[in-house]
């Protein structure tokens, strides 16, 4: 990346006044807060004990979600399709298929959430008494996930190389190396934008790539956030194509530079992460810059290996616009990886901050390339000699190489959540509910991870009725683990419920949780159900 200390070009600065221009009329239409969804409680809870067969089912989430799939594994292992529901917000109701038979039934569901990924799940309960779990995990559909990849990796090319390839040969050049280049970006970018929706309403269902044609799959697209991405996409690029053969290029190209910000903030983590207000615009730029940069290398490199007359010139315009575009898409996403990652540690022990090392690694690579570029050979290939030209082209090869590398890697986000949404799940508290004849009751445990927790306890008559009882006690206990139980006497606070405070849970894994609720001197009851605690 080559890059010289001249002043910023007039042409560079008409480029970004008229894209902040384009920005701020897009921040000007409606905002659609995007999140990325987790589930908060169900009804039945997860290792729920019934008395009774349900009527309904109740999921509620931290945001919108629209469901995709739903479904019910009988303790046979016989799925039954879930389809009379009703979605209220984050809320979603699930009318039961019939009276539901004795032991361990599978709830499953899939549901699309405002960030345009697909979100799936399971939950356990049983009706009468727990029986051997159905078999509910589904296994990884390699084909499908290498298809979403190449999609998106082509998608990339298209928007960064093609876009910003368009916007390099409108202002920047003077000549047409590159043009040929340029439009093989864009019209596999046009090809991988509806392929890569097909593909998200397979990955949405749960579907098999033999289903691409299904039109309940292409639905399913529709009905997700990243839609809006594809369609930005397509008008982006199709701008970029119009701008190489009809006069207005650099308005027409500038319109598609402002389309791939749209493309890239309209779905996917870093758009749905909080504060709306920092975090869309941020992707938004960019998006912008990374077109703008990186588009510019494939004609600027070959005008300089075929030695072109206007070689210089162009090299010359580049580095002018090259340093406040790389700032800004240093600052963009600097601050975008800090709202995403959160914690250091997470770098390594999660798998988005892992492919971000690698991303991070291969840009110290690139941009020192960059900087041995500037300070070596761009000043003498400006004043035309041919072998720092030469060595220039072969050096913007190689930065090309590692940019497609690096679409690559980010193209992997799609398949992992990042550290900040694992965070929101994390602090989701762990929860049983206990139906029996005698008495019902719920056990919420906050947070429901290892370390110090605090327990929140409902109890009812088997009727839903009011329980007066005289005391409460929580014992836990993990026999697998040679922990002996540990008891810890309720205190009621007043609001209805029993608490147990300045509890701590060492060990995750499954453990019992038995209540020992005293009704009168001469009756207690005790009711009893597995609850799972994740490792902290």
């Amino acid at each position: 990346m080559p890059m010289t200390k001249h002043r910023h070009a007039g042409g560079a600065g008409g480029v970004f006044a008229s894209l902040l221009l384009a920005f701020l009329l897009w921040l000007a239409l409606p905002a659609i807060a995007f999140a990325h969804a987790a589930l908060i409680s169900a009804e039945p809870a997860d290792n729920a004990i019934l008395a009774e067969s349900p009527a309904r089912f109740t999921l509620t989430f931290n945001e919108p979600v629209s469901p995709l799939k739903l479904a019910l594994v009988r303790p046979d292992g016989t799925p039954v399709g879930l389809s009379d529901f009703h979605v209220d917000g984050g809320t979603v109701a699930i009318d039961a298929p019939g009276k539901l038979g004795q032991g361990t039934h599978v709830l499953s569901w899939r549901v699309v959430s405002a960030d345009g990924h697909p979100v799936a799940g399971s939950l356990l309960f049983s009706v009468g008494a727990p029986s051997a779990a159905p078999a509910a995990a589904e296994p990884i559909d390699w084909p499908l996930d290498i298809a979403i990849w190449i999609g998106k990796v082509t998608l990339y090319a298209g928007l960064f190389l093609g876009i910003g390839g368009a916007v390099a040969l409108a202002w920047l050049a003077r000549g047409r190396d590159g043009f040929r280049a340029t439009a093989l970006f864009l019209v596999a970018g046009l090809a991988a934008a509806p392929l890569s929706l097909g593909l998200q309403g397979l990955d949405a269902l749960g579907a098999p790539l033999v289903r691409f044609a299904d039109p309940a799959v292409w639905q399913a697209a529709q009905s997700t956030s990243f839609a809006w991405t594809v369609l930005a996409a397509i008008a982006a690029l199709g701008l970029g194509l119009l701008s190489l053969v009809l006069p207005g290029r650099r308005l027409l190209s500038l319109a598609a530079l402002a389309g791939t910000g749209i493309a890239l903030a309209a779905s996917g983590h870093a758009s749905a992460a909080e504060p709306q207000w920092l975090t869309r615009p941020l992707v938004f730029l960019h998006g912008a810059a990374i077109a703008f940069w990186a588009g510019a290398l494939p004609p600027l490199g070959l005008a300089l290996k075929r030695r072109k007359a206007d070689a210089p010139a162009f090299l010359a315009r580049f580095s002018r616009t090259i340093l406040p575009v790389v700032a800004v898409l240093v600052l963009s996403g600097t601050v975008l990886a800090i709202v995403q990652v959160q914690e250091p540690g997470a770098l390594l022990s999660t798998a988005y901050g892992r492919l971000l090392t690698a991303k991070l690694a291969l840009l110290v690579v690139l941009f020192g390339l960059a900087a041995l570029n500037r300070w070596r050979l761009t000043a003498p290939a400006e004043a035309g000699e041919r072998c720092a030209s030469a060595r220039l082209a072969r050096s913007i090869a190689i930065e090309i190489t590692l940019v497609v590398a690096i679409f690559g890697i980010a193209a992997g986000w799609r398949f992992t959540p990042p550290p900040r949404a694992l965070a929101i799940a994390a602090t989701e508290p762990a929860a049983m509910h206990i139906h029996t004849e005698k008495a019902m009751t719920d056990l919420s445990i906050t947070p429901g991870h290892t370390g110090p927790v605090s327990a929140s306890i409902t109890i009812m008559t088997g009727d839903f009725g009011p329980l007066d009882a005289k005391a409460v006690t929580l014992v836990l206990s993990k026999p697998d683990s040679g922990i002996e139980p540990l008891k810890r006497e309720a205190t009621k606070p007043g609001d209805g419920t029993w608490r147990v405070d300045g509890l701590v849970i060492p060990v995750a894994g499954r453990w019992t949780a038995r209540l020992d609720i005293l009704i009168s001197d001469f009756d207690m009851v005790q009711i009893e159900a597995p609850i799972d605690i994740r490792p902290q």
